[in-house]
């Protein structure tokens, strides 16, 4: 299993064929409590950095990016029921969207976990 991480503070984890896509502990905690979260129907076609999800919180509203490019296969109609699960579990219970991605060799410029916590000393 491969967790990748984007300057923006998107995750992806690849097990297999399925990727999944959320944001990362940093991101859930700058935003606050998240009251509200849009996602896309399956068979949506994205390319990276394409818009794939809005999240609303107490703070702001904001954009959710792929991190690589593919079709979103599934989307975590809990969030959408509960968006309180993005804030207790952003690694876990708080994923977004399940992508097939169409170049898995594109998670290679993305950050390992390593890199993006020194990214994140930087901020």
């Amino acid at each position: 299993m491969t967790i990748r991480y984007t300057k923006d503070h998107e995750w992806i984890r690849l097990d297999g064929a399925v990727a999944t896509v959320g944001i990362s502990e940093y991101a859930q905690s700058q935003l606050g409590d998240i009251v509200f979260v849009d996602l896309p129907e399956p068979g949506k076609k994205v390319d990276a950095g394409d818009e794939v999800a809005v999240v609303e919180s107490v703070k702001a509203a904001s954009e959710v990016y792929a991190p690589v490019g593919g079709e979103v296969t599934e989307k975590n109609q809990a969030i959408i029921d509960d968006p309180s699960l993005v804030n207790q579990s952003p690694m876990a219970e708080g994923w977004f969207v399940k992508m097939k991605i169409s170049d898995p060799d594109a998670l290679d410029a993305l950050m390992d976990q390593a890199a993006y916590d020194a990214y994140l000393k930087t901020l």
